[in-house]
């Protein structure tokens, strides 16, 4: 299972980056343990604090020609992580 599916890059976001707050989306599946394992691995980080919040995913409802097509956008589970004072994590940095 793939936790960490990618980090949130909003102005808001960077603005709480400045604090050492990072923004990430991850698998609907994951805990707080498993999400603080992952990301304290891949990143190299050490994590001091887990926010998780589940978002539903919004119906949507596009007008056509021939008819009016109905659907739903997938649902997320959004993770704030405060890292330990001193610590970063580089989104924009090349790999």
């Amino acid at each position: 299972m793939r936790i960490l599916k990618k980090p949130l890059v909003t102005e808001k976001m960077s603005a709480l980056n400045k604090r050492g707050i990072y923004g990430l989306i991850v698998d609907d599946r994951a805990n707080k343990y498993q999400i603080q394992k992952e990301i304290e691995r891949f990143y190299g980080v050490t994590v001091h604090k887990i926010n998780t919040m589940r978002y539903a995913g919004k119906p949507i409802t596009r007008h056509t020609k021939s008819c009016v097509i109905k659907g739903k956008r997938p649902s997320y589970k959004k993770v704030l992580i405060t890292l330990k004072a001193g610590d970063v994590i580089d989104f924009y940095g090349n790999f």
